[in-house]
């Protein structure tokens, strides 16, 4: 599993995003998330604030993002909220990035049913492309990490890139939607399974067909 300690507090890190504030754009979004909070309540807007700034960061760097501990402590001050209790919130949820990531965070589930289906060979897809979990790729495109059941078990295996879900995968399913992301294109999200458009039972109903064109009453035959 993914490492959730924060990056190392170095000086570095600190020349480098010590003066991280909000955009005008990114602003408006924050003070609008704010704002649908009560009164006195506005720390409980501390999520939606940490995934802006992750995707700020991420478009000033050309990634999907990270939360640098001076990012952490600017959301901190913002919200005026202890800086702990903010840290604690970005290390607990697998959305947001404790260490930089490349443009894509290629993010494969490991659980039960995706092992059943094949996920052991989507790392070993990632892997011959250069990923290895936890590290950017040389060229800056890939990071890799496992994670636990992200609920796409009835399409198994998934892996999500950013901020889509790829599902019914084959390694060369994997590899195509990779290639397109490399290229500059934003491949289909959802199944890959052809003729398939979501969760729906693979060649069709089994049962209950009647219900496929019409809400058919059933209770006659019980």
């Amino acid at each position: 599993m993914a490492d959730r300690s924060p990056a190392h507090d170095t000086p570095g890190l600190r020349e480098r995003w010590g003066a991280f504030e909000f955009n005008d754009a990114f602003r408006a979004k924050a003070d609008k998330a704010i704002a649908r909070y009560p009164e006195g309540r506005q720390r409980s807007a501390v999520m939606p604030l940490l995934d802006l700034a992750q995707r700020q960061v991420g478009e000033e760097t050309d990634t999907q993002g990270w939360l640098p501990l001076p990012v952490i402590e600017y959301v901190a001050d913002y919200l005026d909220m202890p800086v702990i209790r903010v840290l604690e919130v970005a290390t607990f949820y697998f959305m947001y990035n404790m260490q930089p990531v490349g443009k894509f965070h290629v993010q494969v589930c490991g659980t039960t049913p995706c092992m059943l289906r094949g996920s052991d060979a989507l790392f070993e897809t990632c892997k011959a492309r250069g990923m290895k979990k936890g590290h950017v790729s040389e060229d800056g495109l890939w990071t890799l990490t496992e994670v636990e059941c992200m609920g796409n078990c009835a399409t198994a295996p998934m892996v999500q890139i950013n901020d889509d879900n790829y599902e019914d995968l084959t390694p060369e399913r994997l590899d195509a939607v990779l290639d397109a992301l490399a290229a500059g294109e934003q491949p289909k999200p959802g199944t890959q399974e052809p003729g398939r458009h979501t969760s729906e039972p693979a060649g069709g109903p089994t049962t209950l067909k009647e219900m496929v064109d019409a809400n058919h009453d059933y209770r006659g035959s019980w």
